[in-house]
């Protein structure tokens, strides 16, 4: 029987190679994690979230990036670590650029998450990004 999502907290750590695969990945890990945990109403949105954060950190960086998926308190966090040190580019307003080619990633990501950032951060000695985005359980109802 699948845990519940009352049953404490819990975190997922995925290292990914800078490989556009790695988005696809990313996603079915992120779907199977939340359907163990019995937080399947929270896939749809998470894996969008996880897209365009692990897209991002793929796209933009020439090096590895990890997926951190988090949940504690009803709330899970999804957050995308990259080599590069730069803040993101501030999201747009979804309504301008809904016809733009390239730069919806994180105005999707303000638009769906209930509360998102970033913070610069070091990890294994190399310098660079954590941008993370989160949803409570109440939100996905």
């Amino acid at each position: 029987m699948p845990e519940t999502e009352s049953e404490g907290s819990w975190e997922y750590t995925l290292t990914i190679p800078n490989d556009p695969r790695a988005v696809t990945v990313s996603r079915r890990t992120l779907r199977l994690i939340l359907t163990l945990h019995g937080l399947i109403t929270l896939a749809d949105t998470a894996e969008l979230l996880t897209a365009e954060l692990v897209g991002n950190a793929v796209r933009h960086t020439k090096g590895p990036a990890i997926l951190r998926v988090r949940w504690s308190a009803g709330v899970l966090q999804i957050g995308a670590w990259d080599a590069d040190p730069e803040p993101p580019e501030p999201p747009g307003d979804l309504t301008c650029i809904t016809y733009a080619e390239e730069g919806r990633g994180l105005a999707l990501v303000r638009t769906c998450a209930d509360l998102w950032g970033w913070q610069p951060l070091t990890r294994n000695g190399s310098q660079g990004k954590y941008v993370w985005a989160s949803l409570t359980l109440t939100s996905a109802a």
